[in-house]
């Protein structure tokens, strides 16, 4: 008999990794960080500013 046991996030983010570089590959990752990273810093940068980032950074330095 089968029991339907519920995942935690942490594990079902690692099954959803392994499944993904098993699908794609270990090089995927990198790829996809360089793009992510590039991109949604240039995003933030042009929506707020960079008044933002240095807003943010005293409030990170503060705590």
């Amino acid at each position: 008999m089968e029991t339907n046991q519920k995942m935690s996030r942490a594990e079902a983010g690692r099954k959803g990794g392994r499944t993904t570089k098993a699908r794609y590959g270990g090089e995927h990752f990198g790829r996809i960080g360089r793009i992510g990273g590039k991109k949604g810093g240039e995003t933030t940068k042009s929506r707020y500013g960079s008044e933002f980032y240095q807003k943010i950074g005293k409030i990170g330095g503060s705590k």
